[in-house]
């Protein structure tokens, strides 16, 4: 039956491996559990694709019974790092949640008695142990001993070792309408190992963490951590967006890790972001002809968001990355929106929004005169501004100089 499925898999679809296949016979790929590859062709041996490997850029033949399809997440809302974490709630509740008693069955709320600081609730020998979770010099603690980062951090640790509570954290108390996002990664094979990833040194700080490069199963990687427990909850929207996301002109995720926090793992881009890419090599170095280039790889990238319905809302010069090779692509989903027909409220960047989207609050623009193309969308839908684009590719232009020089943002925010 696996096979009749595996019949319509097409070109571009990622899989993962279910186990090893080191001893591979001519013409077959070789491949370790886990490593992911794409689908290239179909092969005229019954059961068999041909396949590139992601890390080693090896081709050959593998078996369809060997692998999985790698799924993309489905946006939603209800998806959650903490579904053990039911915000402000008393212990008497917390008690009642617990119940049936069971040995390391817990959950993590916010204290009544002290506000900013937590409480962690665990049922043991039929009874519920509130620990006491302090905030102080910006990290968690229980026992001034062990000191923490943020939540997923404490209940990391706290499930692999007792440390100072009655017992380990064995099973969390799920708070209702929410889903667990570790358990739908690793299902939809996206949750990658920690233990196979080397940090390297730091390459990138924004305001809600660092960038990294690293290695994972051999492949350079570019790492971006989030530690603070609340913005990794908002980085999940950015994750679940890269993984519906595959072309060559998108920066591709390759997976992700939830140790201390949040890590998401993309392909390394050397060259950094355009941005600064322009800015210390100059037009002495990079001519019209790689400059059109450029543009034309952001034109294709946002051409095929536009064909995903998603729209980008913050497509500049840094956010457009380039490879070792030269290519640019589109980065930074993090305000990527799903629905480009609602209304948008979101906090935006007023220098790279066209005046119309800051006027309507739509981030796209009617294209009435538009022939239709076969799979593309009808004449009543949307498309994205093309002020977007422009803007980055006149950056480009201009080596990275700002699109309102000499005007401020309250100029900007008049053609409202």
């Amino acid at each position: 039956n696996d096979c009749i499925f595996m019949l319509f898999w097409t070109s571009g679809t990622q899989c993962v491996a279910k186990g090893d296949h080191r001893k591979a016979k001519p013409g077959e790929l070789a491949y370790r559990k886990g490593d992911v590859l794409t689908i290239i062709n179909g092969s005229s041996r019954k059961g068999y694709y041909e396949a590139k490997h992601n890390r080693t850029g090896e081709e050959g033949l593998i078996s369809s019974s060997n692998v999985r399809e790698r799924e993309a997440l489905r946006v939603d809302p209800s998806l959650s790092l903490m579904p053990w974490f039911h915000g402000k709630i008393s212990g008497l509740e917390a008690v009642n949640k617990l119940q049936p008693a069971e040995d390391g069955l817990f959950l993590v709320r916010e204290s009544i008695r002290h506000p900013g600081d937590y409480v962690l609730c665990v049922s043991v020998c039929g009874e519920v142990i509130h620990y006491r979770v302090i905030y102080q010099d910006n990290k968690l603690t229980i026992d001034n001993t062990q000191f923490f980062y943020n939540l997923i951090d404490m209940i990391e640790f706290y499930s692999k070792n007792k440390g100072s509570i009655a017992t380990t954290l064995l099973k969390p108390k799920q708070k209702h309408g929410t889903k667990s996002a570790e358990l739908e990664l690793s299902k939809t094979g996206w949750l990658l190992d920690i233990t196979k990833l080397t940090l390297g040194e730091n390459i990138g700080e924004g305001e809600f963490g660092a960038v990294f490069e690293g290695d994972y199963m051999g492949q350079r990687v570019a790492v971006k951590t989030i530690k603070c427990d609340v913005t990794a909850q908002a980085f999940l929207q950015e994750t679940t967006v890269m993984t519906k996301l595959q072309h060559k002109n998108l920066v591709r995720l390759l997976g992700v890790i939830l140790h201390k926090g949040l890590h998401i793992v993309t392909e390394l881009m050397t060259k950094g972001n355009l941005v600064n890419f322009l800015r210390t090599r100059g037009r002495s170095v990079v001519n019209s002809a790689q400059l059109f280039q450029f543009a034309l790889d952001v034109c294709e990238g946002m051409e095929y968001l536009e064909s995903k319905k998603f729209v980008h809302r913050d497509l500049a010069a840094r956010n457009v990355l380039v490879s070792d090779d030269g290519v640019a692509k589109v980065s930074d989903f993090g305000l990527t929106k799903v629905d480009s027909k609602a209304s948008d409220k979101a906090k935006l960047p007023i220098k790279w929004t066209a005046p119309e989207a800051l006027k309507k609050e739509r981030l796209v623009c009617p294209r009435p005169s538009a022939p239709l193309r076969r799979g593309s969308p009808s004449a009543a839908d949307t498309v994205q501004p093309a002020e977007v684009g422009s803007l980055a590719c006149w950056q480009a232009g201009r080596q990275a100089g700002f699109p309102t020089e000499s005007k401020d943002c309250r100029l900007v925010n008049n053609w409202r």
